[in-house]
């Protein structure tokens, strides 16, 4: 790009510094805009980078608004140690949606099978009316799930915490409307334009810390319907499943019940970079059970009011 002062001077940037760039500029635009946001955190990789851009976005003021984890009961344990070990190195506010406290004052009923993801939709809205939140950072990527490649940067919900695809609202040069009325919400996707490459690229550049569970390591893991199960007390074998030890690591991190290990000897981030580099399995359609049981999985929860 050339000035038009005619210096003769070039400046580039790259494409990490472009998404970090549209990051920080969609977070400080909802802060501007916006009275009560949150961002969620889960303690996964896109939770991590979100909370890195927040950190430079407001510096050296302390992140302005707390963080929130709707938690299934169900998370790998070596996630939650982080996940608490990080809030508390940056001083900020965590916020804990617990399922388990939800179903036991019978705000909802677990399912049968164990799985407890679909239940999480009611247990956010019910987070998002207590806290009053009119504004919430999320770390999906368009390029993760199909209904995530319909979905706006600001992605306006109803009074009910519903979303609409065919009612989203323009973002023409980067301009967003986050104008609500009361009991209405934004869902914000700050990396709605990044891959999981340029995730990974960036944890690279930032020498950002992560869960070892992202790490291969070995695992005692069975197999269901194509996917590398973990045993966990959460996720146990049935009668007809095999368990045996392979080397693993996790691309995505969630319920223990629904999220499946890849099968890798990556220990480093760059060689995690160069294996994502080269796949051909979006991260979610790999290991995410949750997103199998129809085509049109996600979209419905969505509209349900899931992120």
């Amino acid at each position: 790009m050339t000035p038009l002062d005619g210096s003769g001077f070039e400046y580039s940037m790259s494409q990490l510094s472009l998404l970090e760039a549209e990051s920080i500029h969609i977070m400080r635009e909802v802060v501007a805009e916006m009275q009560r946001p949150t961002l969620l955190f889960s303690g996964g990789k896109d939770s991590i980078v979100m909370l890195r851009i927040a950190e430079k976005a407001f510096w050296p003021a302390p992140i302005p608004f707390p963080v929130m984890h709707v938690d299934t009961g169900h998370n790998f344990p070596e996630v939650l140690d982080f996940r608490d070990r990080r809030v508390q190195e940056l001083g900020v506010q965590l916020i804990v949606a617990s399922v388990q406290d939800a179903i036991d004052r019978g705000l909802v009923r677990e399912e049968p099978g164990g799985s407890r993801n679909r239940i999480q939709t009611p247990v956010l809205l019910d987070a998002v009316e207590k806290y009053r939140f009119d504004a919430l950072f999320g770390g999906a990527r368009r390029d993760e799930e199909k209904a995530r490649a319909k979905e706006r940067v600001f992605s306006f919900r109803d009074e009910f915490g519903q979303w609409d695809p065919k009612n989203q609202r323009p973002e023409l040069w980067s301009l967003y409307n986050g104008r609500v009325f009361q009991g209405e919400s934004i869902r914000v996707f700050p990396l709605s334009n990044w891959t999981e490459l340029d995730v990974w690229q960036y944890i690279e550049h930032e020498q950002l810390e992560l869960p070892p569970i992202y790490y291969a390591h070995e695992r005692e893991v069975y197999l269901r319907h194509g996917m590398v199960m973990a045993v966990t007390e959460h996720s146990l074998p049935r009668d007809h499943e095999t368990v045996f030890t392979a080397l693993v690591r996790y691309r995505t991190v969630g319920d223990a019940t629904l999220t499946a290990a890849v099968y890798s000897e990556a220990v480093t981030v760059r060689q995690i970079v160069d294996e994502v580099s080269v796949t051909r399995l979006t991260e979610r359609g790999a290991t995410r059970g949750d997103d199998k049981f129809s085509e049109a999985a996600m979209e419905d929860r969505k509209k349900e009011g899931y992120f």
